[in-house]
Parts: structure tokens; sequence; C-alpha cells
């Protein structure tokens, strides 16, 4: 095969795999949002709700009770009633010890896998731009390659017009596709940061009832 069915060739190829490259990026993006959706109450009154719900049961000392509803269909996703799951199966620990373990198992649980899946949407920014380049330079290299052949065989304007927009399209369509997706990475990064905050402060609250019902035994 010689360069220039090489080049044509890899031209070839350009588009389809910015193609793929585009879906898996958007694939990823869902993935990534309904993830952090899962994983946070639908709105403040609705976690309220289950927050009231749980403090009822501490407060009489259901235990049973708070672990039914925290693993019932609208709340087995969701990451403060799998937390307090887990505090329940070690609420003979101190409070203390009990907050350094749901601290460690929402990052590695949670936290962790999301900042995974973002790596890889990561990934994907930066591979668009630089398969874009790549089209370029095939685009370029087959520009050149047809005037330094002019010589002998005279040079087509629309064909060097041909490679040369290959060259920038391709470099605008890898653009096109990094550009959004590095909008959205802040966005999940604002949501996790929400999502976080919101863990901490809801199941702060759990604890100290959990403490304070456990006190009550005591």
């Amino acid at each position: 095969m010689d360069m220039t069915k090489l080049v044509d060739f890899m031209s070839f190829l350009i588009y389809p795999l910015q193609a793929i490259t585009a879906v898996y990026g958007l694939f990823l993006t869902i993935l990534v949002f309904r993830r952090i959706a899962q994983k946070q109450f639908r709105s403040q009154p609705a976690a309220d709700d289950f927050l009231n719900q749980v403090s009822e049961r501490l407060q009489a000392r259901d235990f049973d009770g708070v672990a039914e509803l925290c693993d019932s269909p609208p709340y087995w996703a969701k990451a403060v009633p799998q937390l307090m799951l887990i505090a329940l199966n070690h609420r003979e620990r101190p409070i203390s010890k009990l907050r350094q373990l749901l601290g460690e198992t929402f990052e590695r649980e949670v936290l962790s896998e999301l900042d995974y899946q973002i790596s890889w949407v990561n990934t994907v920014v930066k591979t668009a731009p630089m398969l874009g380049l790549q089209g370029t330079v095939l685009g370029m290299i087959a520009a050149f390659g047809k005037i330094a052949s002019s010589n002998r065989t005279g040079v087509d304007p629309s064909q060097l017009a041909k490679d040369i927009s290959f060259a920038l399209i391709t470099t605008a369509v890898g653009l096109m596709i990094a550009i959004p997706l590095v909008m959205c990475i802040s966005s999940m990064q604002v949501r996790i940061g929400r999502l976080t905050d919101a863990v901490q402060h809801q199941i702060g609250r759990l604890l100290d009832e959990l403490d304070a019902a456990q006190s009550r035994k005591r």
C-alpha cells in the first residue's frame, strides 16, 4: 500500500471514529448525570420527608422500621438511606467511629465511582480534538501531495479545496464534541459537590438522632 492509499484509508476512518467518540461521550455524560440523580433526593421536600420518617422511628427506637424504610424501593439506590443502613448495622460503635466509617464508605462507593466515570468523559474530551488534529494532518498531507505532483499532472484547485476543507472540518468537529463535554464535566462537578454537602448534612442529623436513641437505651 503506497502512501496515498494509506492516507486515503486513514482519512476515511476519521469521521466514523469521531461519530463513535461523540456517541460514547454522550452515553457517558447521560450515565453520570443519571447516577448522580439516583444518589440524591429529587427535591428538598422529598429529603425532609425521608428524614422526618426516620426521625420518628428513631425516637421510638424502631431500628427495624428504619432499616425497612431505607431498604424500600424509593430509597434503596440513594446515598443517605444506604449509609443509614450501614450505620444501623454498626450502631454499637462510638459515634465518631461511625461517622468515619460512613464518610469512607461514601467516598469509596459513590464518589470514587463517579470520579472514575468522569475520568472517561475527560478521556473523550482529550480524544475528540486529537482525532480532529489527525484529520487536519491527513488533509494537509493529501493537499501537499497533490501540489508535489503538480509538475507532472497539474493541480486541480477543487481537489486541493476538498483536502483543505476536510482538514478544517475534522478540526471543527473535534472541538464541537469536546467543548460541550467540558461544560458537562463542570456541571457534573457542581452536582457532585451539592450531593456531598447534602449527604454530609443529612447523615449528620440522622447520626445525632441515632446516638440519642442509643443513649436512651443506656
